[in-house]
């Protein structure tokens, strides 16, 4: 007889769905699984598998806490997805108040609440790994002649080629980066002062070279690295246009990227392993770390892996890539995750490519639209039939209305996974399933295209031979 197991699950976006989806595909044999949805929005794939759903558009930790308070006899245990919760403090409240573990880090190890901190830490237990960097404080500056001045310096060190960032998280959209959002200190000028109006600024050396996401279980003990993704920032094919939380994202069929070697992978977990004992604070355990503690931002360069940033929860799109192969049963992954035994997660030695769908005003597509916003899935849904596992649809930034339609809201609207015996493969069935999507949405063509592997491959060959 199959155990029963009830899940929370805040949710926004792809992100949670694909968690919804890997608990169900790989537990159903032994669990019976009940899902307690805290969501933004009627998000139609979640209605649909939820035992209870509440909608809290703010994630509100306090209503999160009370909707778990009214519901805790059935369950046992959560996960949080997104990162304004999760730096907001849900765990600690969660636990304090309810006893239901949670699967995710306490506030304390929110580490992406604060760029600059995440920047001194990394000084301290891996400064190689660091680009070079200058903090501007708002509490140090006073707006005029001596804060331009000072930002002018740090320019002429890094002959302008710099990244600017504001200290506080703004889902991948608040940097602006020589040669591609400016080309004069005026402009990033402007833009520095844009974000030191309201938060303290970080201008860092613009890196040279290759991306790529590393992302990790964690019980507090044990860290499990997960298969490396490249996601796509900007918003236009051919990386152009503003950033973004995303556009889409791919991964090999193995554990590393076409263009990384697997010294390159052992590199990264040799930082992971050092920023994860700096965490742990020299004991061998610290459960505040549990669940996807860091994944990081790297880029490969002539100097070696560097990291760009460092974010304390799954990534969206690159956690899309990962779930549906995932073989291990993610039911007993989540249960060793709060027992702390965690050991091995195996993975299906597949290749994926997830492409985002978004409305036509996002990202700048159209300065705006007034026009319908229903969006009809039933023709992918058809297409699963067919395609079986080679094919997952996740519905984000989308609600089902008392119409009983579906209607995309202002952020990514949908994403498609397609999975396949290569990048090209998985990607093939991608882009037909977004094709079979009717609704007046957008996306790139060019997500984990065969042209821009080899440019990668190239450019990083050519980085190592100088």
């Amino acid at each position: 007889m199959a155990e029963r197991v009830g899940i929370l699950v805040v949710s926004y976006g792809s992100r949670a769905c694909a968690v919804i989806d890997a608990l169900c595909r790989t537990g159903n044999g032994n669990y019976d699984l009940h899902f307690y949805v805290a969501d933004r929005q009627n998000n139609p794939f979640n209605l649909k598998q939820a035992d209870k759903h509440v909608v809290i558009p703010d994630l509100d930790v306090n209503r999160i806490r009370d909707f778990v308070a009214a519901n805790k006899d059935g369950i046992d245990f959560g996960i949080c997805c997104p990162e304004k919760p999760i730096i907001e403090g849900i765990r600690d409240v969660i636990e304090r108040d309810t006893g239901v573990p949670m699967i995710c880090p306490t506030e304390r190890y929110a580490i992406e609440a604060s760029k600059v901190s995440q920047r001194l830490m990394i000084a301290e237990c891996c400064p190689e790994a660091n680009p070079r960097f200058k903090v501007f404080r708002r509490d140090e500056y006073t707006i005029g002649d001596d804060l331009k001045k000072a930002v002018w310096s740090f320019l002429d060190e890094l002959d302008s080629e710099v990244a600017v960032k504001p200290d506080k998280p703004a889902a991948g959209k608040g940097v602006g980066v020589w040669g591609d959002h400016f080309r004069t200190r005026e402009q990033l000028y402007e833009h520095f002062m844009s974000i030191f109006s309201s938060s303290d600024v970080i201008i860092e050396e613009k890196l040279q070279g290759e991306e790529s996401s590393f992302q990790a279980f964690c019980d507090g003990r044990n860290l499990v690295p997960l298969p490396e993704t490249r996601d796509y920032k900007r918003a236009f094919d051919h990386d152009l246009g503003p950033n973004t939380g995303g556009m889409g994202s791919y991964k090999d069929v193995g554990d590393w990227l076409p263009f990384m070697s697997k010294s390159d992978r052992e590199e990264e977990e040799k930082i992971a392993d050092r920023l994860f004992n700096a965490l742990k604070g020299g004991t061998a355990v610290n459960e505040e770390l549990r669940g996807v503690p860091f994944y990081i931002a790297f880029m490969h360069t002539r100097e070696g892996a560097k990291i760009l940033e460092i974010n304390s929860r799954p990534g969206d799109p690159e956690i899309l890539n990962v779930l549906p192969v995932l073989k291990s049963d993610f039911v007993d992954i989540c249960f060793r995750m709060i027992e702390g035994r965690l050991s091995n997660v195996e993975f299906e030695q597949k290749a994926t490519v997830v492409t985002y769908a978004v409305p036509m005003d996002y990202g700048g597509y159209r300065e705006r639209y007034t026009g319908d916003r229903r969006v009809d899935l039933s023709g992918v849904y058809r297409m699963m039939t067919d395609y079986g596992d080679r094919l997952r649809v996740y519905p984000g930034s989308m609600e089902l209305r008392a119409d009983g339609n579906t209607y995309a809201l202002g952020s990514r609207a949908v994403c498609t996974v397609g999975i396949g015996d290569s990048i090209e493969e998985a990607r093939d069935v991608s882009l037909e399933g977004i094709r079979k999507i009717d609704g007046a949405l957008w996306n790139r063509w060019d997500i984990g295209a065969s042209q821009y592997i080899a440019r990668s491959i190239a450019r990083m060959r050519e980085l190592r031979l100088h």
